[in-house]
């Protein structure tokens, strides 16, 4: 169950985003967060000042987002630059996407590193919302490795649903290299389940991809959220 002040801040970011008919990614990640799931380390901010300052903080490659009410599919824009390491590269790649059309802010985030997760919902016309949970990144619709369950779920259909997967393996671990954080992973889909279900009326669908899980986190890279 969800406490109630998380109900209350989740539904004004929903309701505030309702003229658009989406969330905007810095508001999705919020709402997840509220939720009690793990998003990047990041800053919003129009001022290279900032995001250089945040850079140095974070110590490690960061990734810049352009957010833009006029753009949903950020692959389709070129609005995300990855692996930026430096300030000369950082200064270039924010000129260029505060070019980009309707950009109002940049998302600086701390890049994480793991195996590439998709988790998502969707509210069938028959069942109501389901969870489906495969693997992620920009290879989901080659492989199309996804498994769907009802919400809301309990360990043993996180349990089932990963080993339903053809690549199971590289979630599990396999020729010496480590897996995902298991409990992590399913504490993390589980809650995502409750939250759909709290909000079935209120949200169209959701994609999380890429979440990237390592043996310590899980961290949801990307998040888009379609309203009703």
């Amino acid at each position: 169950m969800l406490e109630k002040q998380m109900i209350k801040d989740s539904r004004e970011i929903l309701v505030n985003s309702k003229p658009l008919g989406w969330v905007l990614e810095p508001d999705a990640k919020q709402l997840m967060k509220i939720n009690s799931l793990d998003i990047p380390d990041s800053i919003l901010t129009d001022s290279f000042e900032q995001a250089e300052r945040f850079l140095k903080k974070v110590g490690s490659p960061v990734v810049a987002k352009a957010v833009s009410k006029k753009i949903l599919h950020k692959t389709e824009y070129n609005a995300v630059a990855l692996g930026i390491s430096s300030p000369d590269q950082l200064k270039s790649e924010f000129a260029r996407l505060q070019g980009l059309e309707g950009c109002e802010n940049i998302l600086v985030e701390e890049m994480v590193k793991g195996v590439e997760l998709i988790i998502g919902s969707k509210n069938d016309f028959q069942f109501g919302p389901v969870v489906v949970f495969g693997i992620g990144g920009t290879s989901v619709e080659i492989y199309n490795d996804t498994a769907i369950r009802m919400a809301p779920l309990q360990t043993d259909d996180v349990v089932s649903m990963v080993d339903s997967l053809q690549a199971k393996e590289i979630i599990l671990g396999h020729r010496g290299k480590a897996g995902v954080n298991i409990e992590v992973l399913t504490d993390l889909i589980i809650k995502f389940s409750h939250f759909i279900m709290e909000f079935e009326n209120e949200i169209e669908s959701i994609d999380l991809n890429p979440v990237i899980c390592t043996q310590e986190r899980c961290v949801i890279a990307d998040a888009r959220v379609i309203l009703p």
